[in-house]
């Protein structure tokens, strides 16, 4: 069975995406949850494990994958469902999990996740304002092209992992958004997975 190291759940974006993903799949593994160092760099522990210092990290016996987006993508090497079977979904759903992979930085830096508050920001910046808008245009192309009321299909898949972080940034800023994505970020958040990831967050005695 696969190992997957991850943080805290309170605060590790990263690591929710893998996570939730092989939990509403179905794929087993053992999780491994390291605590990030306080006030330090997380290199140091990290690094027994993770050629980044970073996480997640899945080990697979003597393979070692690093980064949410290359652990999905060698998921889907050994498990269906991990992308949509139908190639143009397929390809729209990797180019938007690369987007979120790698962009929207006003809402990664202004609204950083933390499941276990309720923050009242005093403003929506350009930038985070910006990013909210792509943001709907995005979620609304997919769930328009596809059906819904996943943003691939009807299925979910390691494109609406991606945004699940997202979904409880929404929920801890309070973001404005239109009904269509808030109604879809409030079926991510009704997912059992979700849920769980949540409630054992709020558990954790680590707090930054």
């Amino acid at each position: 069975m696969v190992t997957l190291h991850i943080g805290n759940k309170n605060y590790s974006s990263w690591s929710l995406r893998p996570w939730v993903l092989m939990k509403v799949l179905g794929i087993a593994f053992d999780e491994q949850l390291h605590p990030f160092p306080d006030g330090r760099s997380s290199y140091p522990e990290f690094s027994r494990f993770s050629p980044s210092g970073l996480v997640p990290v899945l080990a697979d016996g003597d393979t070692v994958v690093w980064e949410s987006l290359s652990i999905v993508e060698y998921l889907a090497e050994r498990h269906p469902g991990v992308w949509p079977a139908d190639p143009a979904a397929r390809a729209w759903a990797r180019s938007a999990a690369a987007e979120m992979h790698g962009g929207f930085s006003a809402l990664r830096n202004i609204c950083g996740m933390n499941c276990g508050i309720r923050v009242r920001l005093p403003e929506i910046s350009p930038p985070l304002q910006a990013n909210l808008d792509r943001l709907e245009a995005l979620w609304a192309e997919g769930l328009d092209r596809f059906g819904g009321p996943y943003l691939a299909g009807p299925a979910f898949t390691a494109v609406d992992a991606f945004f699940c972080p997202v979904a409880f940034r929404v929920q801890t800023y309070g973001l404005p958004l239109g009904d269509r994505a808030a109604a879809y970020v409030q079926r991510l958040l009704a997912l059992p997975a979700m849920q769980d990831w949540y409630d054992a967050g709020l558990r954790e005695t680590f707090r930054e």
